[in-house]
């Protein structure tokens, strides 16, 4: 799996069985060869199986590249977790749930500066912004401006036309084929890791490097090898996304009450 490839899921936005012996004192006086053959079949019969390896003979890169087809080949996918933001520095918090038509339904924000919920279902987007999300937006701009933008819309429900020019970036980041496009195809070089749990789902885990910079990625091991979690270790770029409610309908409902149009306020 490629640092592209990490990085485009990223910013779109051990449990090991332990075995245990057991055993019973025999009457010192029993020594038949019958009461040894019962014991010897009892104990082979309590003795546990020995475990299957996930994804057995396979190289930690070809569990890689099965993930990454498993994962792009979902109609619907939710991501959550803390990704850097490149371009302010800070620290993207998100959980989205968005699938292939388009339509998408979460939460987002940066760092401790507020929150805003995101709806998108057909051609219209819907956002409700905190007051601490908009004057973060809105910092450098003229106070009483702010405070009417705060007055306005802090804790209401807006709809913009999804195909307008302001709302295009988020509009785009709905789409799952979107998010998933910058996938890089080719070979990966993960070595595999540890087996493990995600959430109480079986998983694997393989390790990336690219340079400096090192990536845990989490596939699971029963049904679909889909991405569980990645967690970057990098200096420069760290962070964690998990994967959930793969191929689940996707919450894109207009929201309830009333809803106040941008559009017609120009």
């Amino acid at each position: 799996m490629r640092r592209t490839a990490l990085a485009a899921l990223c910013l779109a936005a051990a449990a090991t069985a332990g075995l245990t012996g057991c055993g019973g004192e025999g009457r010192a006086d029993s020594a038949s060869s019958d009461s040894a053959g019962q014991s010897a079949a009892k104990e082979r019969k309590s003795s546990p199986k020995p475990k299957e390896e996930p994804f057995a003979g396979l190289t930690g890169g070809e569990i890689a590249e099965r993930a990454l087809k498993a994962t792009t080949g979902a109609s619907s996918l939710r991501m959550k977790g803390d990704v850097p933001d490149e371009e302010t520095g800070g620290t993207i918090h998100l959980d989205m749930a968005l699938d292939k038509q388009g339509d998408c339904a979460g939460t987002m924000g940066v760092d401790d500066q507020g929150e805003a919920e995101l709806i998108k279902t057909g051609d219209t987007l819907y956002m409700k912004y905190d007051e601490a999300f908009l004057r973060a937006q809105s910092e450098g701009e003229p106070e009483a401006d702010v405070d009417a933008a705060v007055a306005l819309l802090a804790g209401k429900w807006t709809k913009t036309s999804a195909k307008g020019a302001d709302a295009e970036d988020i509009a785009g980041f709905c789409d799952l084929d979107t998010v998933l496009g910058g996938l890089e195809d080719g070979r990966s070089e993960a070595t595999r890791g540890k087996t493990t749990t995600v959430d109480g789902t079986p998983a694997i885990t393989l390790e990336e490097r690219e340079g400096e910079d090192r990536f845990t990625v989490h596939v699971a091991t029963k049904g679909e090898p889909y991405l569980l979690r990645i967690d970057s270790t990098s200096a420069a770029d760290p962070g964690s996304v998990s994967f959930t409610d793969y191929d689940e309908p996707v919450p894109a409902h207009k929201p309830a009450g009333d809803v106040l149009d941008l559009d017609s306020l120009g």
